[in-house]
């Protein structure tokens, strides 16, 4: 065997059929460490946000309180929450960054937000859910006290262009980390977000730190983006067509593509009254209903219409029948990163296998999830053969990384002008169906996704009209409110997104992070008054 794909196969052989590559057992989450307990308090209600209880540290073991716990049976919601307070401490309540007394300009806002949001959390409480981390880091914001994964890449674009240099590396370190550790990057810094990751966007990450060498990087964290791939692709070997197995699908040609999964089929500990409400309303078995919860979790899109059989009802939520066109592309990217690192490390047979791993992707996706009718890439359903011909911004990310035609990309674009593009920027689908990532709500990472992915196919004036766009909806709520938060309402502008399971949080990594961006590359747009008109987005 080659000594790349020695390497591979070492880190695939690693995960074997277990949830992840540690040498050590996984922490266990709070709905596993307090059984009925934990079932009572989150189907009590008896905190507003379902993710106070999970976050909450226990003052003693865990059996010694269940022990209490069965003791004491406290029967009302007043007596069940009296008993917490007694034997966990809770999580401060959520404070956002205060709103600026006197508006400064917003990059120098966004400089100040970088301290406010900067965590630093080498050890953890014990029984607790946080999970440690050796490097300072940056969080989202409001009830999002904890590192979260795809976030991440976005602030990462904020923290450079800030000169955040040594802290965005320590959080790349971070990253590599969680692989190294848990053999894949959880969700977020949780315990009960360890049996799923999120988009995989550590390669873009370890390329941005590169700066203009990235394949230096990329030969760096060799090991960290194999064994990530790995976790992606295992079971991929000897799948028959037709067949599916955690995060790989092989398409009827046999050809394999991704899909996002939980390796948990439970609900949500942060979430665990509103996914048992709902696996009861969807008349399906609920083990199957929550799976798919969780994997809508994984693709970080939670929730929106992309992943309902039914796009207006959510208890048709069917993500882990879908190949979605995001994920895959992001695998491309990562394969290609990997091909690059090795060449870098001259290891030619890794090389070559990964040139062919992307070229058979490429394939694959031109085959399954192109479509020249609509002019988009679309999600694919494997279990009916067939595309979902529903148009969202996850169209973009096959010219974000770069697995379009200029033919494909022209077409997109037009796509994207007649169906998405707003007055406040890209909106993430056409449907307006009160759930977060849909109508009318704009998203700081579909913007930059859009941003980028244009430019690299030189759709120029579009892109500009784009972030020129956004920037001037983020800066009007600025203005008005003094805060960033995490989505916007891009078709009625100068205000917050809405819709979802939480209220919109403030703070907001990754709003910050691709504002900076965006800022530095269009600074004649980013200095334009109130009542000037953005470049309109012809072609080219």
């Amino acid at each position: 065997m080659t000594p790349g794909r020695c390497r591979y196969f070492l880190a695939s052989a690693l995960l074997g059929g277990s949830l992840a590559a540690a040498a050590a057992p996984l922490p266990e989450s709070p709905q596993a460490l307090f059984k009925d307990l934990f079932v009572a308090v989150q189907s009590a209600r008896i905190f507003p946000d379902g993710k106070t209880f999970p976050d909450a540290v226990p003052r003693e073991a865990p059996a010694k309180i269940l022990e209490r716990f069965h003791a004491e049976r406290p029967a009302s919601p007043e007596a069940l929450k009296a008993f917490v307070e007694a034997h966990f401490a809770l999580p401060s309540p959520v404070t956002a960054p205060p709103a600026v007394a006197s508006i400064v300009p917003i990059d120098q806002h966004i400089d100040r937000l970088w301290t406010q949001l900067t965590r630093s959390t080498p050890s953890a409480p014990a029984y607790g859910s946080l999970l440690p981390l050796p490097e300072p880091y940056v969080v989202p914001g409001g009830r999002f006290r904890e590192i979260y994964y795809w976030d991440s890449y976005f602030t990462l674009l904020g923290l450079m262009q800030s000169g955040r240099h040594e802290l965005a590396e320590g959080m790349v370190r971070d990253f590599a980390h969680f692989i190294d550790t848990y053999g894949h990057v959880p969700n977020g810094a949780r315990t009960y977000y360890l049996s799923r990751s999120q988009p995989p966007f550590f390669f873009e990450m370890v390329g941005l730190i590169g700066g203009d060498d990235p394949a230096a990087e990329f030969a760096r964290y060799l090991p960290q983006l194999e064994r990530e791939y790995a976790f992606w692709m295992q079971g991929e070997t000897g799948l028959p067509p037709g067949g599916a197995h955690r995060r790989v699908v092989a398409l009827p040609d046999g050809s394999i593509l991704n899909r996002y999964w939980d390796d948990r089929d439970t609900p949500r500990d942060e979430s665990y009254a509103e996914d048992v409400k709902l696996a009861r309303a969807s008349h399906r078995p609920a083990r199957a209903v929550y799976r798919d919860i969780r994997a809508a979790a994984e693709s970080g899109w939670d929730f929106g219409s992309r992943w309902f059989a039914d796009p207006m009802e959510r208890s048709t939520i069917d993500t882990t029948e879908i190949v979605p066109i995001d994920l895959n592309s992001l695998m491309y990217g990562l394969e290609n990163a990997i091909r690059a690192g090795c060449d870098r490390a001259s290891d030619a047979p890794c090389v070559h296998d990964f040139i062919r791993r992307a070229a058979v992707r490429r394939a694959a996706i031109d085959r399954y999830l192109w479509s020249a009718e609509q002019g988009a890439y679309l999600d694919y359903r494997w279990t009916r053969r067939a595309p979902i011909a529903r148009v969202s911004a996850a169209t973009l990310y096959p010219l974000f990384v770069s697995i379009a035609s200029d033919a494909q990309a022209s077409a997109v674009s037009r796509t994207v002008r007649e169906h998405l593009l707003e007055p406040g920027g890209v909106v993430t689908t056409p449907l307006d169906t009160g759930q977060q990532w849909d109508a009318p709500n704009g998203w700081a990472p579909v913007q930059w996704i859009a941003v980028e992915g244009l430019r690299r196919y030189r759709e120029n004036r579009l892109a500009e009209a784009i972030a020129c766009r956004w920037m001037h909806d983020v800066d009007a709520v600025y203005r008005d409110s003094g805060k960033l938060v995490e989505k916007y309402d891009v078709i009625n502008t100068n205000r917050k997104g809405g819709g979802g399971e939480y209220p919109t949080q403030d703070g907001f990594g990754w709003t910050n992070g691709v504002m900076l961006k965006l800022e530095a590359l269009y600074p004649r747009d980013a200095a334009l008054r109130q009542g000037e008109s953005c470049p309109g987005p012809q072609d080219k």
